[in-house]
């Protein structure tokens, strides 16, 4: 199977299995979604809604987060880990957004990738979830499942993964798809335990599905 096909398949059956999948980092502005993505590196998105609610609860805005000293913040975000630099980066981003932007989230791309903290896995969600732009965000859970399934070839690096999603996924679906393999990841394609590959609706065209059962039924064995 080439794999525009096995990318066109991926889609649907995921599709099918979680229609309503979604960021899983809570915001109802654009710049705390800024803040959520800095935070949730090495740490878990539902840690991350729990800790951002006292943030922001202290600075509602951009202009109060701006003007809040980094270790102030840190004092907050230090249960996300990082908190040094996290704090910074955050402290840094909300001036320039003060600033250069007038306290609003600047709509392209490289405005965004050009923002301190933000790479290109902050960037593209930001395009995707909150600009309704194509986007392909290339978390853990992507490569580790791209990888798997087919869709690259033994690419580890984020923006090369992301590279090669461009080639074999539609524009309009990359942010989609990208949500979708985040819950299947959580889910069914673990990375911290054997993936569950007998109840994976990915099954039929995942290049690693027979490797791994022949794993589990050589260890059954």
């Amino acid at each position: 199977m080439r794999k525009k096909e096995r990318a066109a398949e991926v889609i649907r059956r995921l599709k099918e299995e979680y229609p309503d999948a979604d960021c899983t980092l809570d915001y109802d502005q654009a710049w705390k979604l800024l803040v959520s993505v800095r935070l949730a590196a090495q740490c878990t998105d539902e840690r991350v809604n729990v800790i951002v609610k006292d943030l922001y609860a202290k600075y509602p805005d951009v202009n109060a987060l701006a003007a809040a000293k980094p270790e102030e913040i840190e004092e907050i975000v230090r249960p996300c880990g990082l908190g040094p630099s996290k704090a910074r980066d955050i402290s840094k981003c909300m001036k320039v957004l003060r600033d250069r932007y007038d306290g609003k989230v600047p709509r392209t791309f490289d405005e965004l990738l050009a923002l301190p903290g933000v790479g290109r896995k902050s960037a593209n969600l930001i395009m995707g979830d909150v600009f309704g732009e194509p986007a392909i965000v290339t978390d853990t859970h992507c490569i580790r499942l791209s990888n798997r399934i087919g869709l690259v070839d033994d690419l580890k690096d984020p923006k090369k993964v992301e590279m090669a999603l461009w080639k074999i996924i539609p524009p309009e679906e990359g942010n989609s798809l990208c949500h979708r393999l985040v819950y299947h990841g959580r889910e069914v394609c673990t990375a911290r335990t054997t993936p569950y590959c007998e109840r994976c609706c990915l099954a039929e065209v995942c290049r690693s599905y027979p490797a791994f059962m022949k794993k589990k039924a050589a260890k059954k064995g």
